[in-house]
């Protein structure tokens, strides 16, 4: 409540502050948060990974066999294939990295450290997962459709944005000749778009999601690859999905254009699909927007947690987080490492998408079948 009361409290935030029912606390500004401003753009409110979001792809197994009666031995090749195609948590592709799609390379990016970062970060990074909560799954629709979701965003190069303009914002706050360029309170810094500095970042935070984008795109083939290897699945391309959760967006709200922020939240305009994952171990949701005012038309990204990671790792044993990965294929091996996204750091995903009937209709149940985690 206080990080969302101090966000509530700057002086560019128009109307009012909205907060998902997955929020939780974060470095300064709690995920979760939306809000809007006319002219500001405050970099804090994204955190580091600019873009993150989901993608979800429907499959066809051979001659429309329902995924429940895929075997534990099949769905653990198919997991096996899949961590041999992507790289996960620090991994990177070797040498020289992948090929790099030209609309990724050409566009200007506001510094020539940036450039260089971007072509040295590019193809290494391209199609890698990265840790923390990002994941591959398959998954069964409650109706027996079989679905490949995809957790992941803008890696190191969306990282090095969002800490160049974190270093601008910083240095321009404590320069006399930059006044009226960034305004800064209660330590929370935000550029005026209208100014150079704004509009440097708004080029590069667009840069940022559109690379998210692609690097989901590459998850998502290249998954797809590797469960057609094993299972001779094929993709629906007709079926793709894709929405991020820490970006900006310029919106009409209240009959004024605001720039409207969500960090850790979806777009849920009137009947746009979202995408919002529980935890590794239970179900997420294909859900239509609702639209709703005074959420700035949003909705939740996912669960939510309810433990920070060091406390899951002091709290949550490896008994208990094989006993709530039973149904799901993952790897055991790892334990050790993913008890901070056991399924008990998390609120009950049910809870939350009860919580937000008034942002989303629920359209289709999606229960884990495997899962990769970064």
């Amino acid at each position: 409540m206080r990080q969302l009361e101090a966000v509530a409290s700057l002086p560019f935030v128009v109307a009012h502050v909205a907060a998902m029912p997955d929020a939780h606390l974060s470095d300064g500004i709690a995920v979760g948060t939306v809000f809007a401003t006319a002219h500001h753009a405050v970099p804090k409110a994204l955190g580091s990974d600019l873009g993150c979001g989901m993608s979800a792809l429907r499959l066809e197994l051979r001659g429309g066999a329902d995924p429940s009666s895929l075997s534990s031995r099949a769905l653990e090749r198919t997991l096996r294939e899949l961590a041999f195609a992507i790289p996960v948590g620090d991994a990177t592709h070797a040498g020289a990295g992948v090929a790099v799609p030209a609309e990724l390379l050409d566009p200007t990016l506001s510094t020539r450290a940036l450039t260089r970062a971007r072509a040295h970060l590019a193809p290494r990074h391209l199609g890698t997962l990265g840790g923390g909560n990002h994941f591959v799954e398959l998954d069964r629709g409650d109706d027996g459709s079989f679905w490949l979701l995809v957790h992941s965003g803008s890696r190191g190069i969306g990282a090095a944005i969002a800490k160049h303009h974190a270093g601008a914002l910083a240095s321009a706050a404590a320069a006399e000749s930059a006044k009226g360029s960034i305004t800064k309170r209660d330590g929370f810094g935000a550029f005026d778009v209208r100014t150079p500095m704004g509009a440097a970042f708004l080029n590069d935070l667009a840069y940022a999601l559109n690379f998210a984008r692609a690097n989901r795109e590459a998850l998502a083939f290249a998954a797809a690859r590797a469960v057609e290897s094993v299972l001779g699945a094929s993709v629906d391309g007709a079926s793709a999905i894709d929405v991020p959760h820490n970006f900006i967006a310029r919106e009409s709200w209240f009959g004024e254009p605001l720039l409207v922020h969500r960090k850790g939240a979806v777009a849920a305009p009137v009947g746009a699909m979202a995408l919002i994952p529980g935890s590794m171990g239970t179900a997420s949701y294909l859900a239509r927007g609702l639209g709703n005012v005074d959420a700035f038309g949003s909705c939740s990204h996912g669960a939510g947690r309810v433990m920070s990671r060091r406390h899951a790792r002091d709290e949550v044993t490896l008994r208990a987080l094989e006993g709530s990965m039973r149904r799901v294929v993952w790897d055991r091996t790892r334990a050790r490492d993913l008890v901070e996204e056991a399924p008990e750091a998390y609120r009950d995903i049910a809870k939350v998408m009860a919580d937000q009937d008034d942002l989303v209709t629920p359209v289709l149940r999606l229960t884990p079948l495997a899962v990769l985690k970064g």
